[in-house]
């Protein structure tokens, strides 16, 4: 996979038509089958997008994505068809420069929760056992501190927002959207992924703290596994050497971003402010090396 000649905030490819541009991926209608879903440099944090390009970060999440595919399709299939440019139609080898960061993907009716899954107590998650000794729903064990690893990953579904914030919602709150049945199938096949993941990356040397999956049903009627699938941008990832529970931990994705986007008087609401050089290039940085330690190989 050839490095990207340069960093790409926002794609252009006036030969597809633009079926929607979200806070990292441009989707593009290719035919009645399959979108192309370019991976651009953009970060979001706080669900704002910054002004600030991290470069490479888009063959990143292509690359991480197309080998989770690959890891985890026994489990269930997914959408990718492929990311090798030549494999792909006329109408798309012909436009811009999408190498290394575009896949070809069968369409799929999403389902509009977000399944996330946590085998740690960090983030919203962390909050509101603070507040309530729960997670979504979940009782868990008093005296738990922050980063502790829970005695089971646990199934805390969301929203998905296009714009503004994903809401933590219940399980029945899902079974109300998607049936009981599509619920139970979702709830389990999102644990299984994770815990699949989560074994595999600690052997690694990386813990994934948390992820999340999104799903639809395809033309036949199957439900498949879409978007992006255990990147630095769905989950959390972190050192496994350095793991200390009690206290937030130093990580391989875009917490990195947040913890300094903390320090400054913003009040979260766009236009988000840019990133000092050096914490952009740091931040490119945590991408590849999760890339080189997942999969052994440099980007």
């Amino acid at each position: 996979m050839t490095n990207a000649a340069a960093s790409l905030l926002q794609s252009s490819l006036p030969g597809l038509e633009l079926v929607k541009r979200g806070k990292v991926r441009d989707v593009y209608a290719v035919d009645n089958a399959h979108f192309l879903i370019v991976a651009t440099d953009r970060i979001s944090a706080f669900d704002c997008i910054l002004p600030t390009a991290i470069a490479r970060k888009g063959e990143v999440l292509t690359a991480l994505s197309e080998f989770w595919f690959e890891k985890l399709a026994g489990i269930v299939p997914n959408h990718l068809v492929t990311t090798d440019l030549e494999q792909m139609p006329q109408t798309v080898r012909g436009e811009g420069d999408l190498e290394g960061r575009s896949m070809l993907v069968r369409r799929a009716d999403v389902f509009p929760v977000e399944c996330v899954v946590r085998g740690y107590l960090v983030g919203s998650g962390w909050k509101d056992y603070l507040r309530t000794g729960e997670v979504c729903g979940h009782k868990l064990p008093e005296n738990l501190v922050e980063s502790a690893e829970l005695p089971e990953a646990i199934f805390t579904p969301s929203t998905k927002a296009d714009e503004g914030h994903d809401e933590n919602i219940s399980e029945a709150q899902v079974r109300d959207i998607l049936g009981a049945e599509t619920t139970e199938y979702l709830h389990q096949t999102s644990v299984r992924l994770y815990t699949e993941a989560r074994n595999y990356a600690r052997s690694r040397g990386i813990i994934i703290a948390d992820t999340k999956f999104e799903f639809g049903r395809d033309k036949d009627g199957q439900i498949i596994l879409v978007d992006e699938a255990l990147t630095p941008d769905s989950s959390r990832f972190w050192p496994a050497q350095s793991y200390i529970p009690g206290k937030s931990q130093p990580s391989f994705d875009k917490q990195f971003v947040r913890d300094y986007l903390e320090t400054l008087d913003w009040d979260k609401q766009p236009p988000a402010p840019p990133l000092p050089a050096d914490v952009a290039s740091a931040t490119t940085e945590r991408y590849l090396e999760a890339y080189r330690l997942l999969t052994g190989k440099d980007l």
